[in-house]
């Protein structure tokens, strides 16, 4: 039986509770707030997030399946969490997702995921929200994803998956280390440290638990791309090497959403709230007519004479 063919659409909600309350394998999320539905084809994903008094601001990827691009949006929440506003904040000639934010020495930092540009850029915000301009180049030649930071014990670290064929995205875990934030950095000898779809993906911020370690969100893609989160403990995490262990089960959809119950792939902390993300699988017909339309916008292809 030929199915239709299919698309999957992610919601961006806020979680009420801090990101460590998450590794409580019992733990229900209680009410979460939804950003609004960008619209037909759309979707937003991957959200990070600071609080600046007592306004919330949160920054994903907005994917358009019309365009099948990504660009970085901001918007803004109230002390109640009433969304207020949105802006386009950072586009460019290749897709961008995972805005991942790194508040530091006074400024505000973004680093979106741009693995086409074969790098990762480090993004300072010139005026916050709205206007970033690009720092410098934290990695050169390697296409990265899911960039994900932490300093800790005077140490910066980067988790980070790299593109390839048979979806190594999906089932490789990297790890650079650096001084500063601005590098130079340097490519863990023991990289990846992670070889499976169960939990290598980052998915999130890392964070330090009750026992003084650190905990990075993983991405379960062993069933399906983004199907949950899962936690990364770092028993030993040193520039000559790494130990790491999986700790309890997958977050899931259906976890937070009944209308989107078929995949979590971002659990990010925003003060002492969590931001999430999770998908909902359609399968329509129609998906073939916005693909018709976007290939005929592309401009032709010169022909050298």
């Amino acid at each position: 039986m030929i199915r239709p063919p299919r698309s999957d659409f992610w919601q961006v909600g806020v979680v009420p509770a801090p990101i460590t309350t998450f590794l409580d394998p019992a733990v229900q999320p209680g009410e979460v707030t939804w950003l609004p539905n960008p619209g037909p084809w759309r979707y937003l994903a991957d959200p990070f997030g600071v609080q600046r008094g007592k306004t919330t601001h949160i920054f994903v990827e907005s994917f358009d399946y019309r365009t099948k691009h990504g660009v970085i949006e901001h918007h803004e929440l109230g002390p109640d969490l009433a969304w207020r506003d949105w802006s386009t904040v950072l586009a460019g000639p290749h897709h961008l997702s995972y805005p991942y934010l790194i508040e530091h020495a006074g400024e505000t930092f973004m680093v979106p995921e741009c693995h086409r540009a074969n790098e990762v850029a480090l993004y300072r915000a010139d005026n916050f929200p709205r206007r970033w301009v690009k720092e410098t180049v934290l990695l050169h030649g390697v296409p990265a994803s899911e960039a994900s930071f932490l300093q800790h014990e005077g140490r910066w670290w980067m988790f980070f998956t790299v593109v390839g064929p048979q979806a190594r995205d999906q089932r490789e875990l990297h790890v650079a280390y650096a001084d500063q934030l601005t590098g130079p950095w340097q490519l863990h000898a023991a990289n990846p440290i992670v070889s499976d779809r169960i939990g290598a993906r980052p998915g999130g911020t890392p964070f330090v638990d009750g026992d003084g370690l650190v905990v990075l969100p993983v991405q379960d893609c062993s069933r399906t791309y983004g199907g949950g989160i899962r936690f990364l403990k770092f028993m030993l995490l040193s520039p000559e090497a790494i130990v790491a262990r999986r700790i309890g089960p997958a977050l899931t959809g259906e976890l937070f959403s009944a209308t989107h119950p078929d995949g979590c792939h971002t659990l990010s902390r925003c003060g002492g709230l969590t931001l999430v993300d999770t998908k909902r699988v359609a399968h329509a017909w129609s998906r073939h007519w916005v693909n018709l339309q976007r290939n005929l916008s592309r401009p032709p292809i010169p022909v050298a004479s």
